[in-house]
């Protein structure tokens, strides 16, 4: 099957924004060419790592009101669920500081929750459509997500942020005593409260999904060009092509998921958006002795429990540092050490049987991702910044992307996503 003739859109980055974008895009009769130096879905992404959830639940933004207490914590212990690197704080505070103030009240945690539920209200379905129609739907299973808790107590402490779920219109049903051992029999029984979310759904290999959606693209006539974007060639306010270090790409719109390497495309395009490395680990061990048939997010670890293709994964951890720094593997060990503590049967298991991994999730400070059109060029179209909801939100945001290309009102309000709300003059006039 080859594509019809609509336009020519390059789409810079081949993660799971980028090919659940160019699948969109495909849909709707355009010319697609994806734009990455590297492999689609490989170790180097963070959509290859994750913790496979699609969850209508992940609303909430990492940054919540009277965090800033916390900050000195943070700073101190390198084993907390959420951490700081000493050494890249002065050129993080900049953005830290927008960090703390986006969460700084309950108001503002709310309207980022209403805007963050826009794109994961449906995402399991969505992700169950794309993979069909590529031929993967073995690999998203939509049986529910576990959110699990050693006492009722925990869950109550969090009670903001489970309304805010509830009132967004995320389905969830409490779980205890025999009903919460039927549902995870794997789980620690000192485990005596869970949440339960109807239609979450997982993916069994994120980065092979990536990789999968990518091949059967090309089976479609999209081209894949390995290759890194250096600049945009505009004249008068229209693009017409992409400069690429390997030679350049004529287009006729570019839409930029490239992660973290998005930011300086944008600030190219006079849209400065401040992005930090939300760095994320996660521990897989091939040969666990137990499969989790839902997964379980135990809240004292913070962490995505999820059986893959390559075993028992733990993924989580969040570690606010500069991209090229170098892992942390400590952050590893304490995912191990979490996942021994919630499931009796791994009691015998070692860290040297687990694989290990780690990646950067582009992440603004207030917690949303950046979707509309450029300011200097409305055929560049931003689709980037979408920290850890990447893999649950990529559909809705292709589907907003395609919107913007064919010149439609988008399906969902691009207000809260705006490239311009980082700028200084945006931010005087609220």
């Amino acid at each position: 099957m080859t594509q019809s003739q609509g336009k020519h859109i390059a789409v810079i980055g081949a993660g799971i924004v980028g090919v659940s974008t160019a699948a969109a895009l495909l849909q709707e009769g355009h010319r697609v060419t994806v734009i990455d130096p590297a492999s689609p879905g490989g170790p180097h992404a963070a959509s290859y790592g994750n913790g496979a959830f699609i969850s209508p639940a992940s609303i909430l933004p990492m940054s919540q009101p009277g965090l800033w207490r916390k900050v000195p914590r943070m700073l101190a212990d390198p084993r907390g669920a959420l951490t700081i690197r000493w050494r890249d704080l002065p050129a993080l505070m900049p953005w830290l500081v927008r960090f703390l103030w986006a969460g700084a009240t309950q108001d503002k945690v709310s309207r980022t929750a209403r805007a963050l539920s826009d794109l994961l209200a449906d995402a399991p379905q969505r992700h169950v459509d794309l993979a069909a129609r590529a031929g993967l739907s073995c690999m998203i299973v939509r049986n529910g997500l576990l959110y699990a808790f050693r006492e009722r107590a925990e869950y109550e402490a969090d009670a903001f942020g489970w309304r805010l779920r509830r009132d967004n219109g995320v389905a969830m049903a409490e779980i205890a005593g025999e009903a919460l051992r039927r549902a995870a029999p794997a789980l620690d029984p000192a485990y005596r409260f869970g949440i339960l979310i109807k239609d979450g759904a997982h993916c069994t290999d994120p980065g092979g999904y990536v990789d999968g959606l990518a091949t059967w693209q090309i089976a479609q006539g999209v081209v894949l060009r390995r290759d890194r974007v250096i600049g945009f060639d505009l004249s008068e306010g229209r693009l017409r092509g992409l400069r690429c270090a390997d030679g350049d790409v004529a287009c006729e719109m570019a839409v930029i998921a490239a992660g973290m390497a998005s930011a300086p495309l944008a600030a190219s395009l006079g849209d400065p958006v401040p992005l930090a490395a939300e760095r994320g680990y996660h521990v897989e061990l091939s040969n666990a002795p137990i499969t989790l048939d839902i997964p379980i997010m135990p809240q004292d670890g913070k962490m995505a429990n999820v059986s893959t293709r390559g075993g028992l994964r733990a993924a989580g951890q969040v570690e606010i540092a500069a991209p090229d720094a170098p892992p942390n593997w400590t952050r590893v060990e304490i995912l191990f050490e979490h996942l021994k503590q919630s499931y009796p049967a791994l009691a015998g298991a070692t860290f040297s049987q687990a694989a290990r991994w780690q990646g950067n999730r582009p992440s603004t400070p207030d917690g949303k991702p950046v979707i509309g059109r450029s300011t200097r060029s409305g055929d560049v179209v931003y689709a980037f910044g979408h920290g850890h909801i990447g893999l649950a939100s990529a559909p809705m945001t292709a589907a907003l992307v395609a919107d913007l290309v064919a010149g439609r009102q988008p399906v969902r309000d691009l207000t809260s996503f705006a490239p311009t709300r980082f700028s200084l003059r945006q931010r005087e006039t609220r």
